[in-house]
């Protein structure tokens, strides 16, 4: 009898692996044809309709969380979570602005979307690995979040770096900074704390976003063109929310603060030496 349990059990165990592989396997390819899709989307509509393709890019930002959506249906009936739409959007929307900055020509092109193409992908295996984790423990979960938060910073310096690159008064650079800022900055807090309240860490987003306000108040009047201006912006972004990720860590040491302190004067030198004064 105890060997005809352990037969079973065996058996139990690979019919769940095997589930498992099969619901995973079925993902990647609902996101390989998701990424093809939005890529081909994008390729098109900024390379073929010019200026026009900026309908387009609000589109497709949106079909990429529907996509999303319908990719991790299953897993979202369970749990929920609205933070896991937030960089999806913010990315695609961030890639098809830049394209306007980009120069015209067809393997700039190609490049980008072969970026899009392969960060959108890893952006939904990270997103994956999110939702899986509310439910159960995944060792994978230390990886997504280094992909999600390299995404974000991307994400966020072609956002500010469009931003900058309008030149428009400075209450509307402003309100544009706080209103892509609070977003992000709450979805690369969740990603540290996988919790199931919507609202447990705005406060906190909050204090952040007004912080990278402030440094965005102080780069309008700055000298320097907007790559500079938007890269700056990005360090300060990166300092204090991956702080705050190692706070929730607790692993907020004194060497920890000290890296971050150097990436950031590292970074401010690099504004002074590159901003032209005598302009």
């Amino acid at each position: 009898m105890a060997r005809i349990q352990r037969i079973k059990k065996k058996t139990l165990l690979r019919l769940r692996r095997l589930r498992i592989d099969r619901l995973l396997e079925n993902k990647r390819q609902r996101f390989i044809l998701s990424v093809i899709f939005l890529s081909l989307g994008f390729f098109i509509s900024e390379y073929f309709l010019g200026k026009g393709g900026l309908y387009m890019v609000i589109t497709i930002s949106i079909l990429t969380d529907l996509l999303l959506f319908l990719s991790l249906k299953k897993d979202l009936e369970e749990n929920l979570y609205p933070q896991i739409f937030i960089l999806p959007f913010f990315y695609s929307l961030s890639f098809g602005l830049f394209y306007f900055l980009a120069p015209a020509r067809l393997l700039t092109r190609i490049i980008l979307t072969s970026l899009y193409a392969v960060g959108l992908y890893s952006l939904f295996l990270s997103e994956n690995i999110f939702t899986v984790s509310s439910i159960r423990t995944i060792q994978l979960l230390g990886s997504a979040r280094t992909v999600s938060f390299t995404i974000t910073l991307l994400s966020y310096f072609f956002l500010s770096n469009v931003v900058f690159s309008l030149h428009t008064n400075i209450f509307i650079t402003l309100l544009l900074v706080f209103i892509f800022s609070f977003p992000i900055v709450l979805q690369s807090i969740w990603t540290y704390t996988l919790d199931k309240r919507v609202l447990s860490h705005v406060s906190l987003a909050i204090f952040l976003s007004v912080c990278l306000f402030e440094a965005a108040l102080v780069l309008w009047f700055w000298p320097s063109s907007p790559t500079i201006i938007a890269l700056f912006l990005t360090g300060i972004f990166y300092s204090i929310v991956g702080l705050s990720q190692v706070w929730f860590e607790k692993r907020l040491f004194k060497g920890i603060i000290w890296e971050y302190f150097w990436v950031s004067f590292v970074i401010f030198i690099a504004l002074v030496i590159f901003t032209p004064w005598g302009g």
